[in-house]
């Protein structure tokens, strides 16, 4: 049993072990608010916090799912489990656990056939076909749609990301012997805050691109960013409020929230049509890319700077590329409220 393994059973045997001997078969957990009574006085304090409430939102999801499975809600699991299997860097045997009854689930809510949610196939924009002049040109945003590819194929596997692991790897190309075309915005981008989570919690968009901001907690939330030129604050939101962000400049932006300083999450804007999210296993897919030579830039929230790679794009793409990150970036000494001071004790939620 691995050492992240051991604490989360620690932690929710500690925490569940006076409730659950008096609850009855149908009884709800703890409850959606994740009330733990954990003081927050240093950066060490939020770390504990913050990995505590983690595992503590994984077992209520997944118990909650499985309850509401039992007794016949399969609305209510299948949405428990959707989110559940979309947090990031999820131990496997978990999902092992899980996706048979949220197939099963789906089915007998009539929504067979659908793929594990957690599995975010990193399908970029694509250009259309060659013209005079690319740059003038946003490339054709329609790849996320399912059309046609235009372009040949780059495949790979990143590796590193420290104990965060390779997943969540943002990768984008830029053409080194021609121009880049411009991206297309992409449409429909969400990010939920969900039982203290933002899902996703990476999320690559190209260049011009509005980002939704969609509160489905209970609670009240203040998503907001200090990262110039990016900076927003979108306020304080109730249940079912609704932010948008449209992100003009590349770069990329931590998102934090003013009211639970253990929620995070980015947003990397891309200056490029082509680019990909790697899955949990590292691997990537990049579609649509035109023949040439290009610089590959790689991105993870665990490394203190970018991985840069000249790679070579035939008629028959790209396949096999490795790709190595860091994990070697220093947590910030504090997390910083939306005037990027250092937040108040009491504030450490």
């Amino acid at each position: 049993m691995t050492t992240t393994r051991t604490i989360a059973t620690t932690i929710l045997a500690l925490l569940m072990a006076p409730r659950l001997a008096a609850a009855a078969p149908d009884a709800k957990w703890l409850g959606d608010d994740l009330p733990l009574q954990l003081p927050v006085k240093t950066p060490q304090d939020i770390g504990f916090k913050s990995a505590a409430e983690r595992q503590y939102l994984i077992f209520n999801l997944m118990a909650g799912g499985k309850l509401a499975y039992q007794r016949g809600d399969y609305a209510t699991a299948i949405d428990n489990w959707q989110t559940l299997l979309r947090m990031p860097g999820l131990d496997p045997q978990v999902e092992r656990a899980v996706t048979p009854f949220l197939e099963d689930a789906r089915a007998k809510a009539g929504q067979p056939g659908h793929p594990a949610p957690h599995v975010e196939p990193a399908v970029p924009a694509e250009p259309e076909a060659p013209v005079a002049t690319p740059e003038e040109k946003p490339a054709d945003a329609h790849a996320h749609a399912g059309a046609p590819h235009h372009g040949v194929t780059v495949t790979g596997l990143v590796s590193g990301g420290g104990q965060i692991g390779p997943g969540g790897t943002v990768i984008w190309l830029r053409r080194l012997d021609g121009p880049t075309p411009r991206p297309a915005p992409a449409q429909n981008q969400i990010i939920n805050q969900r039982d203290k989570t933002f899902l996703p919690h990476v999320l690559p968009v190209p260049v011009g691109t509005a980002v939704q901001f969609r509160n489905d907690d209970r609670i009240y939330h203040n998503v907001f960013s200090i990262a110039k030129p990016n900076e927003f604050d979108a306020g304080i939101r109730a249940t079912g409020a609704t932010y948008t962000k449209t992100f003009t400049h590349p770069g990329v932006v931590e998102l934090l929230c003013n009211i639970h300083s253990t929620m995070s999450a980015y947003v990397l804007v891309v200056d490029s049509p082509y680019y990909a999210k790697a899955q949990a296993s590292g691997a990537f897919t990049v579609h649509g890319v035109p023949p040439g030579r290009y610089d590959l830039t790689a991105w993870h929230e665990a490394a203190s700077t970018v991985t840069h790679k000249t790679i070579a794009v035939g008629a028959e793409g790209a396949r096999d590329v490795a790709v190595a990150v860091g994990g070697d970036k220093r947590p910030s000494p504090f997390v910083p409220d939306k005037y990027g001071h250092k937040r108040q004790p009491q504030l450490g939620y």
